[in-house]
């Protein structure tokens, strides 16, 4: 499990350690961990060239002394000061004494004696930005956005020291210009804006530094939490030797239409790779069913009269005629776990939601979270998406699965962690996939899991299903790689 920590948590994690500790102690074991993480992705260490990108606080000590340790490994070393008059006195000085050089930064070079930045950083085999720590908000300043187009258009690798400067650490968002990392180093715990989009996307591949946070940490609660594959085995359902079909659960399908009866059918799909027993399909695309999937019990009826289920899962491809709003009125009133998407959420009747007694799980893309949050514009769900999902699941009482560049999960319980998938991948952006998620995790709830945790297996399997189909990928691709990813996930580490 990857735990990601507020700002707040994380700096009184800092400041209670700090306590206990040297002055400067922790700052060297930061910087010590940065400058090991840039050697490697130097390789060559000795003869390599280096530019810090220095703000004022103290991550850009972090840098000054990673720059310290490369310069006494024979790198040649240039701190490029934004704030000269504020840059960390000790690191500086460190970063003299072994041997490396400070410089100022245009903006802020006295004048007639600017630094030839352009020239400096097209020299460089590495950049680390050091600009702005996790407190920072909103986009880099002016200052900082003219030496960070320098960069950018020297095309030179970046190392971000804990995350990249002008993303929102505990939030995710980003407002303004930022830092596009290629790796990122994080100090201590994993902050939200590592594991979420889009600041994910500005991060890199991100590497964790253990400088003693986590005794400090373990009473704080983690804002957002990413499942791994140990944690993923340890939630599949596994039949017992007393298992039978109904034991293991049934999941039932309102999905498709005479439009649509491939959305049935892949819905069908991702339900038989779930886990549970059997799949009851309640709806018009009775004979496409069956046809694909002879296995399935299937009935014309409305889904009241389908039989028993352990769960339901209605909406994909229904259409928005009187059928398909009884369909989803039917399923709503049922005292099962429910997951409802795509024109299901159009359709349903917020307060019957609102209503249920028994687990409820919408899976809106951010489009549709924008409708049901009211209408706000989808690039608003897009850059929030913690917040939007937390909304729509205190808004609904019900757990929602926000799809996307980063799939999250929030359940109702205020003060729960947000469960991020890591898996996730632009392969799944094609028709279908998400008539197979929503029968994956319908399974999931039919076979016992609680809502959260069937959303985030079934986002995690889907994912890893969605990378390992072979290029182009349809969804039925992505339903037919789930029974392999199930097997290796549940096998563990060979």
């Amino acid at each position: 499990m990857r735990d990601a920590y507020s700002v707040e948590t994380v700096r009184a994690a800092e400041r209670a350690l700090m306590a206990r500790l040297p002055a400067g102690a922790l700052m060297k074991r930061a910087a010590a961990g940065l400058a090991a993480a840039c050697a490697g992705m130097l390789g060559r260490t000795y003869g390599s060239r280096v530019v810090l990108l220095v703000g004022s606080g103290d991550n850009g000590g972090d840098a000054l002394f990673a720059g310290a340790y490369l310069a006494r490994r024979g790198a040649g070393v240039t701190a490029v000061l934004l704030s000269p008059e504020r840059a960390h006195e000790a690191g500086l000085a460190a970063l003299r004494s072994a041997g490396g050089r400070a410089v100022a930064a245009p903006s802020a070079a006295v004048e007639g004696a600017p630094a030839d930045l352009p020239g400096l950083v097209a020299r460089a085999d590495l950049v680390v930005d050091g600009v702005v720590g996790i407190g920072g908000r909103g986009g880099l300043r002016p200052d900082a956005v003219e030496v960070w187009e320098a960069v950018r258009a020297a095309g030179v690798p970046v190392v971000a020291v804990d995350l990249p400067s002008g993303v929102d650490a505990d939030t995710g968002e980003v407002h303004g210009v930022a830092v596009r990392a290629a790796a990122t180093v994080t100090f201590g715990a994993y902050k939200p804006g590592l594991l979420v989009d889009p600041a994910r996307g500005y991060a890199g591949a991100v590497h964790l530094v253990d400088i003693g946070l986590g005794p400090y940490l373990e009473g704080g609660t983690p804002v957002a939490r990413a499942l791994q594959h140990r944690d993923v085995a340890a939630l599949l359902p596994r039949p017992s030797a007393e298992s039978d079909k109904y034991r293991r659960g049934v999941t039932g399908v309102a999905a498709g239409s005479d439009r649509y009866p491939g959305a049935a059918v892949l819905a069908v799909a991702g339900a038989l790779r779930g886990g549970a027993g059997a799949v009851r399909y309640a709806g018009p695309a009775a004979g496409a069913v069956t046809a694909r999937f002879p296995e399935s019990l299937v009935s014309a009826g409305p889904p009241s009269a389908a039989g028993r289920v352990q769960a339901w899962v209605v909406g994909p491809g229904l259409g928005d005629g009187a059928e398909a709003v009884q369909a989803v009125r039917d399923v709503l009133a049922s005292d099962v776990p429910v997951l409802v998407d795509a024109d299901g959420l159009r359709l349903m009747d917020a307060g019957q939601v609102r209503s249920r007694t028994a687990p409820t799980l919408l899976t809106p893309h951010a489009g549709e979270a924008a409708a049901l949050l009211g209408g706000v514009p989808r690039e608003e769900v897009e850059s929030a998406r913690l917040a939007s999902a937390r909304e729509l699941a205190r808004r609904y009482r019900a757990t929602v699965l926000l799809k996307g560049s980063t799939t999250v999960v929030a359940g109702p319980q205020e003060g729960e962690p947000v469960l991020v998938n890591p898996t996730g991948t632009g392969r799944l952006a094609t028709a279908g996939s998400g008539d197979v998620l929503s029968g994956l995790a319908g399974s999931l709830l039919a076979a016992g899991l609680p809502a959260r945790d069937a959303a985030s297996v079934g986002a995690y399997l889907h994912g890893l299903a969605g990378r390992r189909a072979a290029p182009p990928v349809t969804a039925s691709d992505v339903a037919e790689e789930l029974r392999r990813v199930w097997q290796d996930v549940a096998d563990g580490p060979r």
